[in-house]
């Protein structure tokens, strides 16, 4: 099966970044950075797999790589906003996780367009 490396690739990073992040959440933060850690680090691995899913989906569904590179970009700038948000107390990050959601968003909505499309098969 020929599939999206790269777009493969760029949800492997970003699975291994949210357990990592994660994992520091659950370990090593208090407990008012915990909940944005968790949170980030749960809708970064969402989105990974997402990524990951529509990597393979990629030759399948013309915009199916389209949707992987949305979403999974949107997960990290989210997780990463409201990570360093905690971390950092940082209130302009505040501004930037909302970027990072309707990345997620549309990711879906291009997914799910792309699927209710007509292939050349069904022509």
């Amino acid at each position: 099966m020929i599939w999206n490396r790269q777009l493969a690739a760029f949800a492997a990073l970003n699975g291994a970044l949210a357990v990592a992040i994660g994992a520091f959440g659950a370990h090593g933060a208090g407990p008012q950075i915990k909940t944005l850690l968790t949170t980030g680090a749960s809708y970064q691995l969402a989105h990974a797999l997402l990524a990951l899913i529509c990597a393979g989906l990629a030759p399948l569904i013309p915009l199916a790589s389209l949707a992987g590179w949305l979403a999974s970009t949107g997960g990290l700038v989210f997780c990463l906003a409201v990570s360093l948000l905690g971390l950092l107390n940082l209130p302009i990050l505040g501004a930037v996780a909302p970027i990072g959601g309707i990345l997620m968003i549309l990711g879906w909505l291009v997914l799910a367009g792309a699927t209710l499309r007509p292939s050349q098969s069904d022509a």
